[in-house]
């Protein structure tokens, strides 16, 4: 076995258990679905990828409360803003909204 197979696991292992990237993709756009359908006036900030993470969508509800997913790039993250029917935004332009913020800092004092 090779060092790559060790750290990474093998396409074999891969198929025949695991977290298909269909499956992972599924309950991606589940969880946002639920998301903004539970809360009001939600908008999505999409951040570019780094050289740690791939490209990933924040959500933000009206109230600062948020949520973060891996997307595979922003074309994706766009359609799936689209879908969701919130707006999209590059969070390199735009920055984030300060209810979210406002948000972390509340439940910060909460703990």
């Amino acid at each position: 076995m090779g060092m790559f197979s060790r750290m990474f696991g093998s396409k074999k292992s891969e198929s025949s258990g695991g977290t298909s990237s269909s499956q992972a993709r599924a309950e991606t756009l589940a969880h946002l679905k639920d998301f903004v359908a539970t809360r009001p006036g939600c908008e999505a900030f999409i951040e570019p990828p780094t050289r740690v993470t791939q490209t990933t969508m924040v959500v933000v509800a009206e109230s600062g409360e948020w949520t973060r997913r891996r997307v595979p790039d922003q074309a994706t993250a766009k359609k799936v803003a689209s879908q969701l029917g919130v707006p999209a935004f590059d969070v390199n332009l735009s920055g984030y909204p300060s209810r979210m913020r406002e948000w972390n800092e509340k439940q910060r004092k909460k703990r």
